[in-house]
């Protein structure tokens, strides 16, 4: 009793029962066709000559031929003819000329003919237009019924109108049966693929945007529990990213009072030298940490994902570094439609284009539109970056020697919170050394 409590208890809109289900109704849907076919298409579907009236008519007329004498036998057969059906009473067998095949007998109908005859031993033949020689212009379908007297008479039509033969109807049975199979299967993955769509862009909205609202539980039921999962996963992820903003904040107090009491207390040194030295020790600590904040913090990926244009946008930064006096040059299309953040993507682009005014010679932006994700290239003619250092580069914190110090400024956290903000878009961000020096650094971002 429990096991079957168990079994009547289990969710019954699942994708394994959707798919048994599918199968067997579509399997159903095929029968059902076929056999509509099959009764309501009978001309069709039915052997050769065996058109509804024919075998009645050709018997009706076999019956007046052989009940008069034969000199009217000739008269009768003619007058029975019309454009499309043929009958000849011929006094001989040899008199019809038919081709010599080894079974003339006509298997489908001749049970048929001699009851309508009332006669079980009258000799029936049968033939088709492949039996003549190839290209004989006298090729028909030919009926041969031996009347009482051994005359015969012959019908035939040039051309079978009584239906399709064996090879067209199964083909049209076959485009049935597929036919009802398609619309069956559509249905079933109309009803499954429609949660999986409206899950899949619940998942990318919400890596566009932290704020996004759950997904509905809609689905069969393996669908809604990885539904039910993720709208707990996205509310564990929103509740964290709460804490963590109001956590900084209150280090970001707690942290930039003691720093101002050192600075103070700096300002009672009397020795220059060192005095100089703390206050240096001081702001240095002041920008990491204010840096620091703002990677961590970055109010920017929490906002709300909208359409931009993202050429007037790299534009825009172009014009910035311009009006501060360095030579970027812009490279792209005049408008270019992107979904996204766009504040966070300026700030990466920012800190890119910063890079390589302040480590290199030449920059230059460049942007293309593909079929699947849009390309932006940050080039310059600097010293670059050694190739073991491509990924490092990434991690928080860390300068590469010689290229940065803390007179140029930077503490290591511009590439990481522009990998960052790329990641969170769903693309990639690389850095590639250039054949004739410099560097280049690849962000691509996926469309749709």
């Amino acid at each position: 009793m429990e096991g079957l409590r168990d079994r009547l208890s289990r969710p019954r809109d699942t994708v394994a029962r959707w798919i048994a289900l599918t199968t067997m109704a579509a399997m159903l849907a095929s029968l059902a066709l076929n056999g509509v076919v099959s009764v309501f298409g009978g001309v069709w579907a039915r052997p050769p000559l065996m058109e509804t009236g024919l075998m009645e008519k050709a018997a009706a007329i076999t019956r007046i031929i052989d009940s008069v004498p034969p000199a009217q036998r000739a008269a009768i057969a003619a007058a029975a003819s019309d454009q499309d059906f043929s009958s000849q009473w011929l006094p001989h067998y040899e008199d019809a000329h038919l081709p010599a095949i080894e079974d003339p007998t006509f298997r489908t109908g001749s049970a048929l003919l001699r009851r309508l005859l009332s006669r079980p031993d009258a000799s029936i033949e049968a033939y088709e237009p492949a039996d003549w020689p190839s290209g004989a212009a006298s090729s028909r379908y030919a009926l041969m019924i031996e009347l009482s007297d051994r005359s015969w008479v012959m019908y035939s039509v040039p051309t079978r109108s009584w239906g399709l033969g064996e090879l067209p109807r199964n083909l049209i049975i076959i485009a049935l049966i597929l036919s009802s199979t398609m619309v069956v299967a559509l249905i079933a993955t109309r009803h499954l693929a429609g949660p999986l769509e409206r899950f899949a862009q619940g998942a990318r909205r919400f890596g566009t945007d932290f704020r996004a609202p759950p997904i509905p539980v809609i689905g069969p039921q393996e669908i809604r529990q990885a539904i039910l999962a993720f709208n707990a996963m996205q509310a564990q992820i929103q509740h964290f990213l709460h804490d963590r903003t109001q956590m900084l904040a209150a280090i970001s107090h707690d942290l930039r009072a003691p720093l101002t009491r050192m600075r103070l207390r700096g300002e009672f040194i009397e020795d220059a030298e060192q005095q100089s030295r703390l206050f240096r020790d001081v702001d240095e600590m002041q920008a990491m940490v204010n840096s620091a904040l703002d990677f961590f913090r970055d109010d920017a990926r929490l906002e709300e994902a909208t359409a931009f244009d993202l050429a007037q946008l790299l534009q825009t930064v172009v014009d910035d570094f311009k009006d501060a006096g360095a030579e970027v040059t812009f490279h792209g299309p005049n408008r270019l439609v992107y979904m996204g953040r766009p504040i966070g993507i300026k700030r990466a682009l920012v800190n890119l284009v910063e890079n390589a005014v302040k480590y290199g010679r030449e920059p230059e932006v460049y942007l293309e539109a593909h079929a699947e994700h849009v390309l932006i290239q940050v080039k310059d003619r600097g010293p670059g970056i050694d190739s073991e250092l491509h990924e490092k580069v990434f991690t928080p914190f860390f300068r590469v020697e010689g290229s940065r110090n803390r007179t140029t400024g930077g503490v290591g956290l511009g590439l990481s919170a522009a990998r960052a903000t790329v990641l969170e878009h769903g693309g990639t961000l690389s850095l590639h050394n250039r054949r004739q020096g410099g560097l280049e650094a690849r962000v691509v971002l996926p469309l749709g």
